[in-house]
């Protein structure tokens, strides 16, 4: 599955551009149609990096990484022309991780999103435990143990348990979730889905992990 970028960018030729080159490396970009309403677009994309614009429609491009840094921790790499220190800080202290200016080399932008995507997600996904709050998710057993105690799982509750550990902080869609359950774009009844997440809150709850789940109420779930 390709890593998904949001663009926040007004200008359509360099969207144009930087979609198209990063299509050669397999990445899924989506540029935002409606700079209204940014964080709509970044729930429904659910991105694993952002490319966002200082100088935007309606609200600034600190404006919305603010935001976005109160729901998520993604990274997010601002492209500017406005080059200057004071912008390069203003980003940092936003929650900017990483600052490019315009113009710049398509093969500059696609080695920093590679080294951020690997730093981010690469490194999480080579952990064979997961932890939280004292409980360890084992990916090799697929077990859950916390205070020496096993809790078993049924194999959608383990599935459901990996996809928000390995996103701790971020919300997970209740779309995103359905597929790691059933890897298919077949229609599944969202209501089995609600099922498997009482039941596994129960579990945790009965071991002792109450309110380990949190539910984003018309996004999906979190652990943070």
């Amino acid at each position: 599955m390709p890593y998904r970028i949001l663009l926040v960018e007004d200008d359509r030729g360099i969207a144009q551009a930087i979609q198209t080159q990063a299509s050669m490396w397999e990445l899924e970009v989506h540029c935002v149609e409606d700079f209204h309403h940014v964080m709509a677009e970044f729930s429904a994309v659910d991105p694993h990096l952002v490319l966002m614009d200082i100088s935007l429609p309606c609200f600034n491009g600190y404006h919305w990484c603010t935001q976005i840094r109160q729901v998520s921790k993604v990274p997010i790499l601002f492209l500017s022309s406005a080059a200057d220190n004071m912008n390069m800080v203003m980003a940092m202290n936003m929650g900017a991780d990483d600052f490019l200016a315009k113009p710049f080399d398509q093969s500059v932008l696609m080695a920093k999103i590679q080294a951020m995507l690997r730093r981010t997600y690469d490194f999480a996904a080579s952990v064979p435990v997961l932890e939280h709050r004292g409980a360890l998710l084992n990916t090799g057993d697929n077990s859950l143990t916390y205070h020496q105690q096993k809790i078993p799982l049924t194999k959608n509750e383990y599935r459901i348990l990996l996809a928000l550990m390995e996103n701790k902080g971020r919300v997970v869609s209740r779309e995103k979730l359905m597929e790691r359950l059933w890897q298919t774009d077949c229609f599944v009844d969202e209501n089995t889905l609600s099922v498997n997440v009482n039941r596994l809150r129960k579990k945790l709850d009965a071991a002792g992990l109450s309110g380990f789940i949190t539910t984003k109420v018309g996004l999906g779930y979190l652990i943070d």
